[in-house]
């Protein structure tokens, strides 16, 4: 190849290495600005944004009907982010300013920091829930001087633990532990100082320890860098606010609601460019649209440690969330919480948003639909309340009281009321609840789920159908009360006396419901045998829980002691045995529903906001079924429509319904008023609810008759304000 040839070839290939470049410019700058451009621009955009979340809405809480029980308020938040101060200002001057406005404009800051906000301080560490003294716990051992004079306490008083050293989990191989002796001084603090729990932290502890208040205030103004000039008093308001920050971070949490619920002229005040690090952001609170069903609605709270917000947080909750804590609000939080969004926006050097690039739209939570109506429950709660009132003109004012009523067929709670209650609106309040958290009546207790109680001789009904079912006696056989009932072979000793001393005869099933007669059921219960009687309580479902969504209690069974035989006396109602209204209530449904037993509950139907889909309804389908036949059924009916058409005639006059009903008595102890317990159903040929009442120490069935009666009048002739006659205090069997 000639030297011209070679020229040629050189320049040959640089030109055709230069449209390689030139090609790879163009396919690159098209790659940018065409194909990846969305992705590029995001890039750049989070590399100049913050993301910040958009709160969605709580689910609202509706009764059977659709009216809101439970609503939103829609309000504002004050938020601190120290991202938001413009570079180089003083975090602990914007914060002070802030606090400071708070103060001079009546608005509650949080802040818990446990010392006191005034002089003399002192620790309020025992005042703290478990997720506060959790959280204050990991900021002092996130503490030099703190956490090396509680270790050298330790070493000195290990005592003071609770917790033992740790031990392997079982199938891991644990290293050779050394022992504390061979241990330096240092380590030996630090492994104690690990096994110190938030049982342990006391003020006392800590001021043994020597972290008294005003030390440790000393160390956080060291470590947040407190300016000097500050008095102890504006130290401590900015202390606050930096230890929430604190805490934050050390659950990898940067948020911090300063205030909650502030109102537009304090808003307004901030908006003057004197409060850098302040965002206002839209939020809500909860509202409650009436004053009953306390005990079943519940209320929401501060996340705490017993929540375990490490799950919470993967479920999409923030620190600053509030969850259900009691109620339905804790039943349904999963349909009730809603899914926040986030909005990305541009900030200046100043800290201020410039621009909002795009948005994740919050979706609110679930509309939760209640069986419950609410004026069906207000009434009931008013009569429970009346009843009790009168009940104490005897001096008596520490009774309580619940009831049920419950849908015959599908376990719907039509009602739930327990005595005395309290205002979801006002109880959380600081005196409110201190009032109502100590009041010797235990308002905040939920008598109708929760309290249990002798169900007497309601219990008869179920002993009835229970001996019918398992042959152990018929619709025919008659059994001679002669008003004492002998245990067979201990005939001095076991004894079981009919309240008719003289006896009421030959009497059949139906006849021994109507005449409550004690005799027959003990000879019954003699024939079943405990064993059995506790199979069939099982399947009417008592000494269970009814499966309800609000806490409960699963009652009691009645059980032989030791070489004894209860069984005669457990067959109506006495021994051991406990059951909560609700219980009661769901049994009666069971049995004259033909043997539906189905699961009690709240839950009608949880839908979308927008009502476009139901996400879930209640269970309405039987448990189990009892195979009950007609004849039975109606002879155990029959026994207490006599009750009502007999020695009840006098409060069910009024009665807009034709029913079926049994009183009880629950003996307590000598010395005390027994409990009244009262069962109902309605309307006879066709029931379509079951109702329990129990009043503590009521003793007669009279104030219980009368009660039952309104609560159907209620039910059946909503409107009319007809009621029973309350008659005279006669003690009912």
């Amino acid at each position: 190849m000639d030297r011209k040839e070679l020229q040629n070839t050189r320049l040959y290939l640089l030109t055709t290495f230069l449209m390689l470049v030139l090609l790879t410019y163009a396919f690159v700058l098209y790659d940018v600005q065409v194909i990846h451009h969305d992705e590029y621009a995001a890039q750049a955009i989070r590399s100049i944004v913050r993301t910040e979340k958009v709160e969605a809405s709580r689910g609202i809480i509706t009764d059977r009907n659709g009216k809101p029980l439970v609503s939103n308020r829609s309000t504002y938040d004050l938020t601190f982010d120290a991202d938001l101060l413009p570079p180089g200002s003083d975090s602990n001057e914007a914060i002070l300013r802030l606090v400071q406005l708070c103060q001079q404009e009546g608005v509650a800051w949080s802040d818990n920091l446990p010392i006191s906000r005034l002089a003399p301080y002192r620790y309020t560490v025992d005042q703290l829930d478990s997720q506060q003294k959790r959280l204050f716990l990991a900021y002092l051992k996130s503490l030099k001087p703190c956490s090396e004079a509680l270790g050298q306490y330790l070493l000195r008083h290990p005592e003071a633990l609770s917790a033992p050293e740790a031990e392997s989990e079982e199938g891991e191989e644990a290293e050779e532990p050394v022992p504390a002796e061979e241990l330096s001084p240092e380590k030996r603090a630090a492994r104690l100082l690990d096994r110190l729990t938030i049982d342990d932290l006391t003020a006392d502890l800590l001021v043994d320890a020597g972290v008294t208040p005003a030390q440790l205030i000393g160390v956080m103004r060291t470590e947040l860098g407190i300016p000097e000039h500050y008095t102890m008093t504006q130290a401590r308001m900015v202390l606050g606010v930096q230890y929430e920050l604190s805490v934050r971070k050390l659950d990898n949490y940067a948020a911090y609601v300063l205030a909650r619920d502030i109102d537009t002229p304090f808003i307004s005040l901030l908006s003057d460019g004197n409060y850098a690090g302040a965002k206002v952001t839209l939020s809500s609170v909860r509202e409650y649209e009436t004053s009953y069903a306390a005990h079943i609605l519940g209320y929401v709270g501060s996340i705490t440690i017993e929540d375990d917000y490490p799950s919470l947080k993967e479920k999409g909750y923030d620190y600053d969330d509030l969850i259900g804590k009691e109620g339905t609000e804790l039943a349904f939080e999963d349909y009730l919480k809603g899914t926040d969004g986030r909005r990305v926006v541009s900030t200046n050097d100043e800290g201020k948003v410039t621009g909002e690039f795009y948005s994740t739209e919050p979706v609110p939570g679930s509309i939760v639909e209640l069986t419950i109506d609410l004026d069906f429950q207000s009434q009931v709660e008013d009569f429970l309340a009346e009843t009790v009132n009168r009940l104490n003109a005897d001096g008596d004012e520490t009774r309580g009281a619940g009831a049920a009523v419950v849908r015959v067929g599908t376990g719907e709670v039509l009602a739930l009321a327990s005595y005395p209650s309290y205002d979801l609106a006002t109880f959380r309040q600081g005196e409110h609840y201190a009032r109502v958290s100590t009041d010797p009546q235990a308002p905040l207790f939920n008598r109708a789920t929760v309290g249990k109680y002798p169900p007497g001789s309601t219990l008869k009904p179920f002993t009835a159908m229970a001996g019918l079912l398992h042959g152990d006696t018929t619709l025919t056989e008659k059994i001679k009360d002669t008003g004492i009932w002998r245990y067979p072979g201990d005939e001095i000793n076991s004894y079981s006396k009919c309240w008719k001393t003289s006896g009421h005869g030959n009497l059949n099933v139906t006849g021994a419901i109507t005449n409550s007669c004690n005799y027959f059921f003990s000879e019954l219960g003699y024939r079943m045998g405990m064993e059995t009687l506790r199979e069939y309580l099982l399947l009417f479902g008592l000494g269970e829980k009814t499966g309800i969504e609000i806490p409960e209690t699963a009652g009691l069974l009645p059980e032989n002691p030791q070489g004894q035989d209860q069984a005669p006396w457990a067959a109506y109602g006495q021994g051991t045995q406990l059951y909560s209204p609700l219980q009661l209530a769901n049994y009666l449904a069971t049995l004259v529903s033909g043997g539906k037993h189905c699961q009690a509950h709240l839950l009608k139907a949880a839908k979308t906001y927008d009502h476009s889909s139901v996400v879930a309804t209640g269970n309405t389908e039987p448990l189990n079924q009892i195979d009950i036949s007609d004849e039975n059924l109606q002879a155990v009916k029959e026994g207490m429509k006599g009750l009502v058409e007999g020695t009840l005639s006098p409060y069910f006059k009024n009665c807009v319904v034709s029913a079926g009903a049994k009183t009880g008595t629950s003996q307590v102890r000598a010395d005390t008023k027994n409990h009244g317990v009262f069962i109902c159903f309605a309307p006879y040929d066709d029931p379509e609810i079951a109702v329990a009442i129990a009043i503590e120490r009521a003793d007669a069935g009279a104030a219980l008759a009368s009660t039952a009666v309104n609560i159907l009048n209620a039910y059946f002739a909503p409107g009319e304000d007809d009621s029973a006659v309350t008659g005279e205090n006669q003690l009912l069997p």
